[in-house]
């Protein structure tokens, strides 16, 4: 790699060899985007081989400038560049894009592609992303760099389109960007007018400076995209900014190609090979598909600048290791993700303090009792809430809030406002970063505001802590439009997230140290607004819980008859329905199932050993019954809500919509009766 200025002609030959991978790969799979890589070629040449600080041998190298392709349908963009920069990503992957368990999927994904930081392709939330890691470098290093000693120095470059400006998302994080003055962001608008459904100025016709003006941006042109003077003197005016900068860049989609440039018939499909052809030939291209010249594979190779980079940069980590030692191991741990040597202490201390709570106790509460102790055990924990911290009680007495910290000091604590879905995609940026273990709260209704962030967390294994507070219609007066009935189910079912519904501040704390230490997932704790019971543990309480279902109460008077399985509010349900049946004659084992998905990770022994076969069930939650029958089968019972709440308190709501003990009763006797 060089910074050494070269002829315009030579900048377009090594931006269209961009183009032409681009190109190639799209035709080769007959599916993909090559309008977005053929557009922005030029303004990516810019930024990669003058200004991007990266090392393709070490695409985890702590202090390198994070990039974020927010346009995600334009990945052959970003697979082009990592190859020519010297990624291990052979030339036969790019032959192989789009193809099943290549390293050159349709959109960019984290953890299948070296040098991938997102993954991305849901418009806007890559920006958001975006916002997260730059975020995250502003915290760190208000936390780790000393005076003469700054190791944390780096920047976060996202390229975005017209999608990802219309997608709500992007108000959300970019409002707060600039008033966190994230200064480190700099941005790239591919304004070239095109969507999948033609010209935009049909739907979108935003004053984008302006609008970012307004957020307390700094804002660049509208520049000419293709004008690599004007982009370099753009990023370099940007570096200097004390505000984020957005560079509206004026591209033409496609551009080189005679027929389809400027058109959305390039936007989504690839060129076919005739009008590839004709594109060679405008753009005299004189090499075959996947032909790269010798030349240009040497002007673009960033292998031993970044080489240097880093080993500069490890050079300044030694001097200040040596300086501040302390410092310095903290953050190898914080950015390798380990927890620290004295976690086992930190847990025996959550647990202690949980059974020392008997009253009835909220578990959004019991989870501020666990934060309590968590925080100041790890500082790399960053909380927040969607302008609901009163309510998802999710700040502690350790928590130092963006607003109250000093001007270039650290916090640890972030009030996003009413932006449910951005504050769970910054949580996503800051978990790819590193260095962090973010969680946030709101009100498990509003999670289908950011239902596909935390999809995205569980598809990219990130640990991220999704807190979601008033879980049921115990929030009571709210009415409907707070009241959760389907969310709980329709969380549990997606992949790689696991959600906990504790009963009580022993299974809260449970809940929290699990959510802790699982390194390639994340979790989800739904919690109740109103009061439960605290139930009576065994010593070894804690071991059982965390296989996510276990017999919490054993039938009296001998072999149980029925199981009733509960979560969260409904267990103390469950508990009375068990006295009242065994006043009847029947003996009944409650179990509480705090967590399906880890309770469906255990082996079928000890399933079978909560849930024996052939056992008549019957499940208790506020919620939708639809999900129960996994674990009732065809002939069990299920008491639940299929239907919307309504505004009541809530000791009426249960007795209106029959989550009662005397309703379980009946449940459970009907289906004795018919076993």
């Amino acid at each position: 790699m060089t910074t050494v200025q070269i002829d315009t002609q030579q900048r377009r030959r090594l931006a269209n060899a961009i183009r032409f991978l681009a190109i190639d790969g799209v035709q080769a799979a007959n599916s993909g985007h090559p309008g977005a890589p053929m557009g922005m070629a030029d303004i990516a040449e810019v930024l990669w081989r003058n200004h991007l600080h990266h090392n393709p041998a070490n695409p985890h190298w702590a202090n390198r400038d994070r990039f974020v392709l927010s346009n995600g349908h334009g990945s052959m963009l970003i697979y082009a560049l990592l190859h020519l920069t010297g990624y291990d990503l052979p030339i036969e992957e790019l032959k192989r894009f789009r193809q099943l368990h290549s390293k050159t999927p349709g959109h960019p994904e984290v953890g299948y592609t070296p040098g991938v930081e997102t993954t991305t392709g849901p418009l806007g939330q890559g920006i958001a992303n975006g916002v997260g890691m730059a975020l995250a470098e502003k915290v760190l290093a208000a936390q780790f760099n000393q005076p003469g000693h700054a190791i944390v120095d780096h920047h976060t470059y996202v390229f975005l389109g017209d999608g990802c400006l219309m997608e709500g998302i992007s108000h959300e994080v970019c409002s707060l960007a600039g008033t966190l003055k994230l200064n480190k962001l700099i941005a790239y608008y591919d304004d070239n007018g095109i969507s999948i459904d033609g010209h935009v100025e049909h739907w979108f016709s935003d004053n984008t400076a302006q609008r970012f003006q307004a957020y307390g941006w700094n804002v660049i042109g509208p520049i000419d995209g293709h004008d690599a003077v004007a982009v370099e003197k753009a990023t370099a005016e940007a570096k200097t900014s004390d505000k984020p900068t957005l560079v509206i860049c004026r591209t033409t989609i496609g551009w080189g190609s005679p027929n389809k440039a400027g058109t959305h018939d390039v936007h989504g499909a690839a060129l076919g090979q005739a009008e590839a052809d004709a594109t060679r030939k405008a753009l005299g291209w004189d090499y075959g598909p996947f032909e790269i010249p010798a030349d240009i594979y040497q002007a673009w190779d960033a292998k031993f600048h970044g080489a240097k980079l880093e080993a500069d940069w490890n050079e300044r980590f030694a001097a200040y290791e040596k300086a501040h030692s302390a410092l310095a191991a903290e953050f190898k741990r914080r950015m390798a993700g380990d927890l620290p040597a004295d976690w086992g202490q930190t847990v025996q201390t959550l647990y202690a303090k949980a059974r020392e709570v008997t009253a009835a106790t909220a578990t959004r509460k019991s989870s501020q009792i666990a934060l309590e102790t968590l925080v100041p055990a790890l500082p790399g924990l960053f909380g927040g809430s969607a302008d609901l911290t009163g309510s998802n009680l999710t700040a502690v007495k350790a928590s130092h809030s963006f607003e109250k910290a000093a001007p270039g000091t650290a916090f640890n604590y972030l009030s996003y406002g009413v932006r449910e879905f951005g504050m769970v995609a910054m949580m996503n940026g800051m978990a790819l970063h590193g260095g962090f273990l973010p969680y946030g709260g709101t009100f498990l209704m509003f999670s289908d505001y950011s239902r596909n962030g935390v999809r995205m967390s569980a598809l990219m294994k990130q640990r991220v802590i999704h807190v979601f507070s008033h879980d049921s219609i115990g929030l009571g007066e709210d009415g409907p439009t707070h009241q959760p009935i389907e969310q709980p189910s329709s969380l549990r079912l997606i992949p790689n997230l696991d959600v906990w519904r504790p009963a009580d501040v022993l299974e809260t704390a449970v809940a929290w140290k699990h959510a802790i230490e699982r390194k390639h997932g994340p979790s989800a704790l739904l919690l109740s607004r109103q009061n439960l019971v605290s139930t009576p543990h065994p010593e070894d309480a804690e071991r059982t819980i965390s296989r996510g279902g276990y017999v919490l109460s054993e039938a009296q008077g001998g072999k149980p008859q029925i199981v009733l399985i509960a979560t969260g509010s409904e267990v103390e349900i469950a508990l009375k329905a068990q006295g009242m049946l065994a006043e009847q004659g029947v003996a009944a084992r409650v179990v509480s199932m705090p967590c399906t998905n880890a309770f469906d990770r255990q082996d079928a022994a000890y399933r079978n050993e909560v849930l024996p076969a052939g056992l008549p069930r019957v499940a208790i939650e506020a919620g939708h019954p639809d999900f129960w029958h996994k674990y009732v089968g065809l002939n069990g019972g299920i008491v639940g809500i299929a239907t919307f709440g309504e505004s009541a308190p809530a000791p009426q709501l249960y007795q209106y919509f029959k989550v009662t003990a005397e309703h379980a009763v009946a449940v459970a006797k009907s289906v004795l009766q018919a076993a």
